[in-house]
Parts: C-alpha cells; sequence; structure tokens
C-alpha cells in the first residue's frame, strides 16, 4: 500500500484495562467513543498499554464489538513492551482488520509486560529494543504498514535529533510530537530540517497543567491557569500546515467545540 500520512485532529482514545471491575461499561464506553470519532471525520489514536498499564489491545476491542470503523482513520500505538508472538499477531489483526497506521514508540514498561528481545527484531548491537529496531523490524516485514515515530522537544537537543534521523533511517513515514502549549523552538527547527515529513503536534487538552511536569522536566504549579482551546487555536496559527493530537480530550465539553473547530478548518480549505 501506498504511503500515506493522516492529518487532521487525532483523537487519543485508550482502552480498557484487563483488570477492569467494569468491562461492560468500559466496552462500551469505547465504542462509543470510536464511534463518534468516525462520525466526526477525526482519527482515532489507540494506545498501547498506555502509562504501563495492561490494557486490551485496540484491535482486539474493535473485533470483539464489531465496531464499523474506517481503518484508514485509526492509528494503533505500539511499543516494545511485548512477546514477538505478541507483536506478530497484533500486526497480523491489523492487517486483516486492513488497519495501516502505527505510532512505533519505545513505551512505558512494568513487571507485569515482557520486552521484546533484539533478537526478536533482528537487533544487532544494542541491549534493548527501541523505536528505532521495532519500526526497522516492522519495515523489513510487514512494509505495507505506515509507520509513525515520536519527537520529543524536550530531551537533549542533539541527542533527539540524532534519534529521529535513526528512526527515519529505519522506514518511519511521520511524526508526532510530545505535547507543546506554545511555539516551540526545536519543534520549528525539526520542521526546517525535515520540510516534507508529515508532523503532528500534540496539543495537551486537559486544564491540569501541572500533569505535563513529568513530560516536560521541571515542574509546573498544581494552580497554573491553562486554557487547553485557547492554546490549540494559537497552535494551529502557529503550526498551519501539521495536524493536531488531542491527549486527555475532554468528550462532554471539549468534543462539540473540536468539532466546530475542525468544520471552520474545512472551510478555509
Amino acid at each position: 500500500m501506498a504511503e500515506q500520512h493522516i492529518e487532521g485532529y487525532h483523537v487519543e482514545i485508550i482502552p480498557p484495562k484487563q483488570d477492569s471491575q467494569k468491562l461492560e461499561e468500559d466496552l462500551e464506553l469505547f465504542a462509543s467513543k470510536l464511534t463518534r470519532i468516525r462520525g466526526s471525520g477525526f482519527t482515532a489514536s489507540i494506545t498501547d498499554n498506555a502509562m504501563g498499564l495492561l490494557a486490551f489491545q485496540g484491535h482486539e476491542c474493535i473485533e470483539e464489538l464489531g465496531i464499523d470503523i474506517d481503518p484508514e482513520k485509526i492509528l494503533i500505538h505500539l511499543n516494545t513492551f511485548h512477546t514477538k508472538q505478541n507483536l506478530e499477531e497484533i500486526l497480523d489483526e491489523c492487517r486483516k482488520l486492513g488497519i495501516f497506521n502505527l505510532l512505533v514508540i519505545s513505551g512505558d514498561g512494568s513487571t507485569r509486560l515482557p520486552k521484546l528481545r533484539p533478537e526478536d527484531v533482528e537487533a544487532t548491537g544494542t541491549a534493548a529494543v527501541t523505536s528505532v529496531e521495532l519500526t526497522r523490524y516492522i519495515r523489513n516485514h510487514y512494509p505495507e504498514f505506515n509507520v509513525g515515530v515520536a519527537f520529543n522537544p524536550y530531551e537533549p537537543e542533539a541527542h533527539e535529533f540524532e534519534k529521529l534521523k535513526r528512526k527515519l533511517n529505519a522506514g518511519a513515514s511521520f511524526v508526532i510530537t510530545q505535547p507543546i502549549i506554545e511555539k516551540n523552538a526545536i519543534v520549528d527547527k525539526m520542521i526546517e530540517m525535515y520540510p516534507d515529513l508529515p508532523v503532528t503536534i500534540e496539543a495537551w487538552m486537559s486544564k491540569k497543567l501541572y500533569l505535563l511536569s513529568d513530560v516536560v522536566g521541571y515542574p509546573i504549579p498544581e494552580d497554573a491557569e491553562f486554557d487547553p482551546i485557547g492554546t490549540l487555536k494559537q497552535l494551529e496559527k502557529d503550526y498551519p500546515q501539521c495536524g493536531f493530537y488531542l491527549s486527555l480530550l475532554g468528550f462532554k465539553t471539549q468534543y462539540p467545540v473540536i468539532e466546530e473547530m475542525a468544520a471552520a478548518r474545512r472551510a478555509c480549505e
């Protein structure tokens, strides 16, 4: 299949945890969110064991619930905390469903999660599998997948750009940034260095800005005021060529506003 990049809004949804005490309710909520995202024409971005918590896979939930999806508007996250057998099961099932868009990340681990070994992905010269080795393995053995990777502007600059270069050399075809809350000089440099690389900006949609502390590497006071919608609107002005990944989006109050913004954006195209 031809390389493509899914543009517009990416709405993050988290599958039910495997130890959920209200699994049926959680599955219904997952289904309702996925159905609503499709109706809006957005991309559903489905996490993989977010924060190291064991959860059902996105493709498992889609198959179990029999949800009618647009495969081209699904982005499946895939991290390195799997067995080789599980990795290949995920890729084979996604292929069967026609889902070919992946965001490959190193991921958050835990003692409950296995981790891919270098020999599992035919990696040499490394003691641990990262998103670089996983991307290369997928591109070599599942070339029909469109593989995206993360870019973290809060890491040491030289290190992050070197890692991005290795990810692109491994076969990555698009990038999603860590969340930014204003125009970012490192993101600007990355876009300038790779003008043909599709970039999606992650926008932080929670009013609890202090939760970003671990990502940005410095403390943010709990009482820090933050306007997610206003910030997103400014980011759209600053990065009109980019898509936007919406994490921690509130479906009751924020989602209708996002739909209005999307309609206005389409009207201007």
